[in-house]
């Protein structure tokens, strides 16, 4: 019989082989948020593994994880890429409030009912990026003054609460908005996507954190992982450049749409 700090760690459900799986998705999770986003689609299914975990503890206890290795690969990042500031912090605050408000969306509206339409919206930015090698590669801004920080701002927003409502493929989502709408290289974008993201899940946690679903043991060790995935994966980026994060970058969207299409199949046609 498990204690109730046993069942509030989390740890009391797992064994040595789970904890060992989820540690090893959290540093690749970690990773691959680090360079351009989508680690949650490594992370979450990981800690679905975890015997009797409700769909909501996996949700609040891998936006736990995540958050640490956001964080680390912000800090890292701001070190080497030194990311304007002007833009990110604005864009993170309103994400911030987006992903809280989103949260609250998805308890009255199922995130199925969007998953078709990001799907389309992942085809369309796979054949963009694909066809157009160049763009990326260059910070070359479209937008001057107010228009710059309000476009920011609207992008922040809508993927906030994008990634309360459903989640995964987030921080791709906003390196491709940072690259194709506002006119920044990947580099750049992906120094900016990780402080919004960090941000984005904090706005998560808050609305988690009432409801007493997070599993803290699990979460930290998680978050320790993501914390070593995380500063290995932006140091790569950095050092290896804007081409490198675009190749990755086209991995981690169509490993979405296959999950997302598939997700789309089960809900729908199974």
């Amino acid at each position: 019989m498990l204690s109730g700090l046993e069942l509030q760690s989390g740890f009391g459900l797992l064994g040595g082989g789970t904890l060992a799986v989820i540690l090893v998705a959290g540093f690749c999770a970690g990773w691959v948020d680090a360079v351009v986003g989508g680690g949650g689609l490594i992370q979450l299914p990981a800690l679905l593994l975890v015997p009797g975990i409700s769909p909501v503890q996996a949700l609040a206890t891998n936006k736990l994880g995540s958050i640490f290795g956001t964080t680390t690969s912000s800090v890292t990042y701001y070190r080497r890429v030194h990311p304007d500031l002007k833009t990110a912090l604005p864009m993170a605050f309103i994400a911030l409030a987006g992903s809280f408000g989103g949260a609250v969306i998805a308890t009255q509206l199922p995130g199925k009912a969007f998953k078709p339409i990001i799907v389309a919206a992942l085809l369309a930015v796979l054949i963009f990026t694909s066809l157009r090698p160049k763009v990326g590669e260059h910070t070359a801004l479209r937008h001057e003054g107010r228009t710059h920080y309000v476009v920011a701002c609207v992008i922040g927003a809508l993927i906030g609460c994008y990634d309360g409502l459903i989640g995964p493929g987030t921080g791709s989502f906003l390196v491709i908005a940072l690259v194709s709408l506002m006119g920044y290289a990947f580099t750049e974008a992906s120094a900016k996507a990780k402080i919004v993201n960090m941000a984005t899940n904090a706005g998560a946690l808050l609305f988690f954190l009432p409801h007493g679903s997070l599993l803290w043991g699990v979460g930290l060790a998680l978050g320790a992982a993501n914390m070593a995935g995380g500063y290995l994966g932006a140091r790569m980026a950095v050092a290896r450049g804007n081409s490198f994060i675009r190749w990755v970058f086209l991995g981690v969207v169509a490993v979405l749409i296959v999950k997302l299409g598939f997700d789309v199949w089960q809900e729908n046609f199974a």
